[in-house]
């Protein structure tokens, strides 16, 4: 006999629901109005699968979710996702997931047959998720202006201006992976020549490193965190290639900090995890580039809220839209 589940209106606790769909996996949520992850699912992402199999392991997240009793509070549904997004058309078109272009995540999500009547998914890109969550919660609180950034499969970010997030027309606003920092380098998959992703993703990180003459050990994976853990060794290959992903990720750091007067810059994702082998390199390296006054000692920190900022961020955005404005606690101290 099926337990019958709590109503939305008997349930006191206030429910949000999340979903975060990246290059490496698809993860799902419930979040309190504290920004507590009550309920987790995830699974990997079959990122070079048809975009039938990658939806597949969307529902499967969700079809878990559901299973949980606080399932009928939900309040409202974020999905954060890896971009380009279209916020307003409800589609996604990650350059590190082949299959989707254009793809209509929102309305797909929306067809789900446990979604609550009348409950809009909202989208969101991913970076800009994390951007919502570290300033509601975490190492961008209390600061006005702020670049937070998630460095990982691929590199995204989110700005924060004037107090609030800043989405821009299509949600796409501070996506800093795909600004060129070198104007002979390499196409990237986007199509652009030289981006930052191309430089300072884990998968950039760990080819680069791979091309200098690195190899991983025996049984172990040539991830990013592998070249990090040789970095720490002393492998001058390994420092090599975080040397470079460090100074692609301060020059575009530079030109955002002259463009909007940045007060603090955030850094998260899987890549962040390298800790001052990522950081040491970096903040060396935006000191050299941010020279002018205004932009000189600008603060480059590592994100609080870890490997969760995508689902509370999602979480965020979305109960801003019901009135219930977490994001504006950011700028509380």
């Amino acid at each position: 006999m099926t337990e019958q589940l709590p109503s939305r209106k008997v349930c006191d606790v206030t429910v949000y629901g999340a979903l975060d769909i990246g290059g490496t996996k698809i993860a799902g949520a419930l979040v309190d109005e504290a920004g507590t992850v009550l309920v987790r699912a995830q699974r990997p992402t079959p990122a070079q699968k048809s975009a039938e199999e990658l939806m597949a392991a969307v529902v499967s997240v969700v079809d878990e979710l559901t299973a949980h009793p606080l399932w009928d509070a939900m309040t409202c549904l974020g999905i954060a996702s890896a971009g380009p997004v279209d916020t307003a058309a409800g589609t996604v078109s990650p350059v590190n997931i082949p299959a989707w272009r254009r793809f209509p995540l929102v309305d797909n999500v929306a067809a789900h047959p446990r979604l609550p009547v009348g409950l809009r998914p909202v989208l969101v890109g991913d970076a800009v998720a994390m951007a919502a969550a570290e300033h509601w919660l975490g190492a961008a609180r209390g600061f006005e202006n702020a670049l937070c950034m998630v460095v990982s499969t691929g590199v995204g970010g989110g700005l924060i201006l004037n107090g609030r997030l800043h989405t821009g027309r299509t949600g796409n606003a501070g996506h800093i992976g795909h600004i060129t920092v070198d104007l002979d380098g390499s196409l990237c998959p986007c199509g652009a020549p030289g981006c930052v992703e191309g430089f300072a993703s884990g998968t950039a990180i760990a080819a680069h490193a791979q091309a200098a003459g690195w190899s991983a050990p025996d049984g172990v994976a040539p991830t990013a965190a592998a070249v990090a853990d040789a970095a720490r060794a002393g492998n001058p290959q390994a420092l090599g290639a975080y040397e470079r992903a460090a100074q692609a990720l301060a020059a575009a750091i530079s030109a955002s900090a002259a463009l909007v007067e940045l007060d603090v810059v955030v850094i998260g994702g899987g890549v962040a995890q390298a800790g001052d082998t990522l950081f040491a390199p970096l903040r060396r390296r935006t000191a050299e580039y941010t020279v002018l006054d205004f932009t000189r000692g600008l603060p480059v920190v590592p994100a609080l809220l870890a490997l969760d900022a995508g689902l509370i961020g999602a979480a965020a955005v979305a109960s801003s839209q019901l009135g219930t404005d977490a994001l504006a606690a950011g700028t509380r101290s």
